[in-house]
């Protein structure tokens, strides 16, 4: 998986929005090109990137090209992000294990608070 590649696929609107329309099933590239105002090259185009990116697969199926998510790599996507927000939260512990993100301290001072209102 290229990171570069993978952002640059995210970075533009109608690429997500294609990602968008393949959660709901694979489509033909003619049936994502109608939901759309833009030339078939564009369109092809932008099915290139997200090819490229591997974020996408593509089956001929007799005359048509049909295209569908590409799954393993949400999947390796979706790890990436745990294992830096993982150690982006470990980071942010102190030494005497304290809890210092913004989420645990307010955690922390609801459950202060509500074990204090149940007194």
């Amino acid at each position: 998986m290229s990171l570069n590649l993978l952002f640059k696929a995210l970075s533009d609107n109608t690429r997500r929005e294609i990602l968008h329309m393949l959660t709901k099933g694979d489509l033909t590239a003619g049936e994502i090109a109608a939901k759309f105002k833009l030339s078939k090259a564009t369109i092809s185009h932008h099915l290139g990137v997200l090819k490229e990116a591997e974020l996408i697969l593509n089956q001929r199926r007799g005359n048509y090209i049909v295209y569908s998510l590409n799954t393993t790599i949400f999947q390796e996507i979706a790890g990436w992000v745990f294992d830096i927000t993982r150690t982006l939260l470990n980071n942010n512990r102190e030494d005497k294990g304290e809890l210092k993100t913004k989420n645990e301290i307010q955690w922390k001072e609801t459950s202060a608070r509500l074990k204090r209102d149940k007194k």
